[in-house]
């Protein structure tokens, strides 16, 4: 009995018959294709290894503000702006990835929930701080809060490097008193913001003092970063930029003494005698008419009567 090729099985003729079959043998008989996987997103994706997923520098701050908002906390808005898709989840954080199928597409975090921004008294703006590395800075981005029919986002923007502004519709935010920040105040705290408000009347403070204890109200309210609180975060980040100075010091130094004691040894090697200078040889010597170094003035080339 003849066999049938498993090819013309496959094809049947003229027909194909197993047509899963045909892309298997085209690709093996050419050259193979390699398909780029696009990139996937969030930070529970279990195919990227724990160094790749996006992590965090600090934690989110404390769920603060009008209490009808905290009803944001846990849920996610996202919106697609170019090649970008940019996720934002109140009082937690706010991303950005490239929807691309480069194999090196950025997913990163644009700013982790810090504090508000506080005008005029009212809530404007939530601040997302402490993001992703850019430079020697972080990325940081605010969140302004618009009246709108859903909750969603409606605009990003990048107005100065790694500060990002973006614009987000809710109608929690639609009723005239829903931002103000004194009646979302303790009572000790809506005092202390009374006696400022007299004292302020009375010509006992002035406008700088009266800012000074309302910021200071607005810190003990959960609602703005301390300046110790800061300071805590960038401490971290300046020791590592430290030790990261040092250690590229120390690295090029290790250079700059191989290539020294290679060229020791060149001249070792073809008999050519060399001596290093002493300290007072490099010290070059004050020649024709300049001025002594302890008779300068710092920034000037030389004595104020050179010039007459």
């Amino acid at each position: 009995r003849k066999r049938v090729p498993a090819v013309s099985m496959a094809m049947g003729g003229s027909g194909l018959l197993f047509p899963w079959l045909l892309p298997v043998f085209v690709v093996s008989a050419g050259k193979m294709k390699i398909v780029e996987e696009p990139n996937t997103y969030g930070l529970n994706n279990p195919f990227l290894s724990q160094v790749n997923r996006l992590q965090a520098k600090i934690r989110p701050a404390a769920i603060s503000g009008p209490a009808h908002l905290h009803k944001l906390a846990g849920k996610c808005f996202s919106m697609m702006e170019s090649a970008y898709k940019y996720e934002f989840c109140p009082f937690h954080n706010i991303t950005q990835h490239e929807q691309t199928f480069r194999w090196n597409a950025y997913s990163g975090i644009l700013g982790i929930w810090q504090e508000w921004e506080i005008e005029n008294n009212t809530f404007v703006g939530m601040w997302m701080k402490e993001g992703d590395s850019c430079g020697t800075n972080n990325r940081q981005t605010k969140v302004l809060l618009k009246c709108g029919l859903s909750h969603k986002l409606i605009q990003v923007s990048e107005p100065n490097t790694c500060i990002y502004s973006v614009s987000f519709e809710t109608p929690l935010v639609c009723h005239a008193h829903s931002l103000l920040v004194y009646p979302n105040l303790k009572k000790e705290l809506q005092n202390r913001w009374d006696q400022a408000e007299q004292s302020l009347y009375d010509d006992l403070i002035t406008q700088q003092g009266y800012r000074k204890l309302l910021r200071a109200i607005f810190e003990d309210a959960g609602y703005l970063k301390t300046i110790g609180e800061q300071l805590v975060q960038q401490e971290p980040e300046e020791q590592n930029h430290s030790q990261e100075t040092v250690d590229r010091c120390n690295e090029e130094r290790n250079k700059f003494s191989a290539e020294i004691q290679r060229l020791k040894d060149l001249l070792t090697h073809h008999n050519i005698s060399f001596t290093i200078p002493t300290v007072s040889e490099e010290i070059p010597r004050l020649t024709g008419h300049q001025t002594p170094r302890s008779q300068q003035l710092r920034g000037d080339l030389g004595l104020r009567d050179d010039a007459l």
